[in-house]
Formats: structure tokens, C-alpha cells, sequence
């Protein structure tokens, strides 16, 4: 039985590529965009900045506080546009890269997380996840449906 731990989101995935090619789907704009919002300003050294306009309704704003160069990856977590209840770096996410064979062990623990933020970001990470590991693999997930229904909600709202 999986005993979940208060304020925490965890997740795990196998993806097919080795560390340093995932390392860089984290740490680099242009990759990182190939799953995961619409514009990203990252500056993977301990204080750099890090920002991603998930959709037309989130952006992501913290810092890096570590980064291992294939191995490890430490940022704080927020919204500029969550009124509060999740405010920029107010959360820490780690994400740890273990070589699997061919390919990566990746494991994602996202902590400090609100009772009212926990659901929102499990989903949001399993959807997230899945395209970073087809991403990483050298497959094209496609646009994010994500971003196409919140860009249609702005735009009707």
C-alpha cells in the first residue's frame, strides 16, 4: 500500500532516453517547450530564474535552488495568477534522474503543496509526465490539449 505523505505529490516514470538527454528537456527552453507550455525563461544555476507560461490561464514562476548536471534538478513552484494560493516558489519540486539500462528512472517529488493545489497538480504532473517521456524519446506528443481548451476559455471569457 502506498502511504502518501501531506503536502506531496510523487510520481515515477521509465523513460526511454539516457539522463543527459532528459536533463535537457528540464533545463532548456526550446526542450522543455516540446512538453510543457507556451513560453519558458530557465536559468538552470542555484537562484536562476524559473519561469513557463503554462497556458493563456498559468504561469509557472521560482528559482532553480540545484542542478546536477544530468542527475538532479531542484526548482521552487508557484502562480503569478493563482490569487494566493499557491504563490510563485511558495512550493519545491526535485526531480531525480537514475540511469535505467538505455534509458532513465525519473523521479518527480513535489512538496509543500496546499490540500486545495494537491489534486490539480497530480493530474497536472501525470499529464505533463507523459509527454515529457514521449518527448524525450524522440516522439512528437503533439500540441497540448491543455493549453488549446485554456486559450478557447480566455478567449470566450
Amino acid at each position: 500500500m502506498a502511504v502518501e505523505t501531506p503536502g506531496v505529490v510523487e510520481r515515477e516514470l521509465r523513460i526511454d532516453a539516457r539522463p543527459e538527454i532528459v536533463f535537457g528537456f528540464l533545463t532548456v527552453p526550446e526542450l522543455l517547450l516540446r512538453w510543457k507550455g507556451v513560453e519558458a525563461t530557465l536559468d538552470p544555476v542555484p537562484g536562476g530564474a524559473y519561469r513557463v507560461v503554462v497556458n493563456a490561464r498559468s504561469t509557472v514562476r521560482g528559482e532553480f535552488v540545484e542542478v546536477v548536471p544530468h542527475s538532479r534538478v531542484v526548482f521552487t513552484w508557484g502562480f503569478e495568477d493563482e490569487h494566493g494560493l499557491l504563490p510563485p516558489g511558495a512550493s519545491t519540486v526535485e526531480v531525480t534522474l537514475t540511469p535505467d539500462g538505455d534509458g532513465t528512472l525519473l523521479h518527480l517529488v513535489h512538496r509543500d503543496l496546499p490540500a486545495a493545489a494537491r489534486e490539480q497538480h497530480r493530474a497536472g504532473w501525470e499529464h505533463f509526465l507523459e509527454r515529457l517521456r514521449r518527448a524525450a524519446a524522440g516522439d512528437d506528443p503533439g500540441p497540448d490539449p491543455w493549453a488549446a481548451e485554456a486559450e478557447e476559455e480566455v478567449g470566450n471569457g
